[in-house]
């Protein structure tokens, strides 16, 4: 939904997957000039290859979307090591690494935008989600302190923090989880992906003074 809003609005997009190829390049067929790139943001190695293969392309970036991310439910006691690892390596290290290599091509031309998809979980809590959380925290924070140091660039950083959106992580809770949910939003319903991609293309375009935020979207459900 990120690419296809960015597409929308004249940008040529890089689609990043992991394991999901086939849909990656299905959304690049609809983007003129979108291209595919596959790495696991987990690994330092994979955000090296998206670094040199946007070297190659001239290094022309203007804005990133950090939103890749994983979700391990486990209660507290319960969860273990080797998930914490691959949770923080991936919503957490990946984004620092990534923005930390690629906001180079943004400082050279003395602009460019950072787009950090963050959680309603970061600042709520929820049971089951302690990795999870700490990471989307994490991301909020250090989208204010990347913000403060990347201002003098020319280079705007914020924050997004959906709630319960309409996509593949949550459509595999159970109906009564969703009632749950449900009942907490005011506006009665989950979000769309569309809904979340609008603001991340408004913050890619326009919002020319806003940095260093975190923008709320979840239908009521937190205030911030």
């Amino acid at each position: 939904a990120c690419c296809a809003a960015l597409a929308r609005e004249g940008f040529q997009v890089a689609v990043h997957c992991n394991s999901s190829r086939t849909a990656a390049h299905e959304v690049a067929q609809d983007s003129p000039g979108a291209f595919v790139m596959q790495a696991d943001l987990a690994t330092i190695a994979g955000a090296d290859f998206i670094y040199e293969e946007i070297k190659k392309r001239g290094g022309n970036l203007g804005v990133l979307v950090n939103n890749a991310a994983i979700v391990n439910d486990s209660p507290l006691f319960s969860a273990t090591l080797e998930s914490f690892e691959i949770t923080m390596n991936t919503n957490l290290r990946g984004v620092w690494y990534l923005t930390k290599r690629l906001a180079r091509f943004m400082m050279r031309k003395k602009e460019g935008r950072i787009v950090n998809i963050s959680s309603v979980i970061a600042h709520t809590g929820n049971a089951t989600q302690s990795i999870y959380g700490m990471s989307k925290a994490a991301i909020d924070n250090f989208t204010k302190t990347a913000a403060i140091e990347l201002a003098e660039y020319g280079i705007l950083v914020n924050s997004i923090a959906p709630g319960f959106i309409d996509t593949a992580m949550t459509k595999s809770l159970s109906q009564e989880l969703k009632s749950q949910i449900l009942a907490r939003v005011p506006l009665k319903r989950m979000g769309e992906a569309s809904e979340v991609a609008e603001l991340v293309a408004f913050l890619a375009t326009r919002g020319s003074y806003c940095t260093g935020a975190v923008f709320h979207i979840n239908g009521g459900m937190y205030g911030g």
